[in-house]
């Protein structure tokens, strides 16, 4: 294993180089392209044995990917933002094709206004295109995150994305241990699916299908995405043994006994952690649940700390339309007719950018623990405003 210090986008590339795709199409964009731009040089430098395509779009790299996944060969393409916006009617494909494409998503706000900088609403726009969804907190679970999701996709037949945050993760440079191809090797098999498009082997594969027949395949998806659930237990125990770095659905800091827990995605996680360390020492018993995956989605784990804490809040780095923020409604619909009731708050915060220091959490877990006390009097808070709307 060898140990550098790479950028969150240099982190994916090598997670990609080591699970050894044949084929890479994307299609360049602000902050995505570095990826892309190193895994061209592996590839022209022989450093990766594979075939890169040049496409016109997003839309024609996912069109390149699902071709290639159909003839049995593993496939990346990374993108963004708008980008990964103009890929959803092939996202869809993807999934209803069971391809276990792997892909990086780095997460970018999406405009207009126009935006470069981090929030989750891309990839929370897909959340129902039937793709396992994989969000990291940092670089080193960048590299690690690509090698685990084909390991997982290739098991249940679904597409996977990784997904980092703009700038915060993709442009900022870590210590990340780099694995020897020999034991990524052991740990994730040559893709052997079975059925592929052969020469000579006529098949049909997304034909029409009338209504009798349709639903029975979105079922199997259903099925399928639960499923991940376990695998994704099982593979990050697998991934932990090999690497010595464990991984599943969440990961829990100092929930065991607290009265409060913020539950949340993406790098701010580990600034939600350091405050926690911070009212733990006031004797504040305050506590972290990271989602890392999504979708599925880990309501188990949600109940779980649920059945311990005294609130629940939800922090959301997207905002869907409806009734707070996509996550906030997931974990609400997870307890409702679980054993565990409690009342859980909805914080909005984050959007194109906007910074989430250690002060900006504290209030946040302040305001846990008055709700706590006092009763939650605004479900859904908007954190940060500038407009003088709110009390942050």
């Amino acid at each position: 294993m060898v140990k550098k210090v790479i950028t969150g986008n240099g982190a994916s590339a090598n997670g990609a180089r080591l699970a050894k795709p044949k084929v890479i199409a994307a299609y360049p964009i602000t902050p995505q392209t570095s990826i892309i731009e190193k895994l061209a040089l592996m590839v022209s430098n022989g450093e990766l044995d594979a075939k890169f395509i040049k496409v016109e779009s997003e839309h024609s790299a996912m069109a390149a990917c699902i071709a290639a996944q159909n003839t049995g060969v593993r496939t990346y393409t990374a993108s963004s933002s708008h980008g990964l916006a103009l890929m959803h009617e092939l996202l869809m494909w993807a999934s209803g094709a069971r391809l276990p494409i792997v892909m990086t998503d780095v997460n970018r706000a999406m405009g207009p206004p126009w935006s470069i900088w981090a929030d989750q609403q891309d990839t929370i726009a897909q959340r129902d295109t039937g793709w396992i969804q994989f969000y990291v907190a940092s670089n080193q679970e960048a590299l690690d995150t690509i090698i685990l999701a084909y390991k997982v996709a290739e098991t249940v037949n679904l597409p996977a994305m990784s997904i980092e945050d703009a700038f915060i993760l993709s442009h900022t440079m870590e210590s990340v241990d780099i694995p020897e191809q020999e034991t990524v090797d052991s740990f994730l098999p040559p893709y052997e699916p079975k059925f592929r498009l052969k020469v000579g082997e006529p098949m049909g594969f997304g034909s029409l299908v009338m209504p009798e027949g349709y639903m029975e395949f979105r079922y199997k998806i259903s099925e399928a995405m639960d499923e991940a659930r376990n695998v994704i237990r099982t593979v990050g125990k697998e991934f932990g043994e090999t690497f010595g770095r464990k991984y599943g659905l969440v990961e829990e800091y100092k929930t065991d006994d607290a009265e409060v827990v913020l539950v949340i995605a993406g790098s701010v996680a580990s600034t939600a952690m350091e405050v926690v360390d911070m009212m733990r020492d006031e004797g504040k018993k305050a506590g972290v649940l990271r989602i890392r995956s999504f979708r599925p989605f880990p309501y188990e784990e949600i109940r779980k700390v649920a059945k311990q804490a005294g609130l629940i809040g939800v922090f959301d780095r997207s905002y869907t339309g409806g009734f707070g923020g996509a996550i906030g409604t997931e974990v609400k619909g997870a307890l409702y007719n679980s054993d565990a009731s409690l009342p859980v708050k909805n914080y909005i915060a984050g959007l194109g950018g906007r910074d989430i220091t250690p002060k900006v959490l504290r209030k946040i877990f302040e305001d846990m623990f008055e709700s706590l006390n006092g009763g939650v009097k605004k479900e859904v808070e908007w954190v940060g405003l500038r407009d003088g709307s709110g009390r942050w």
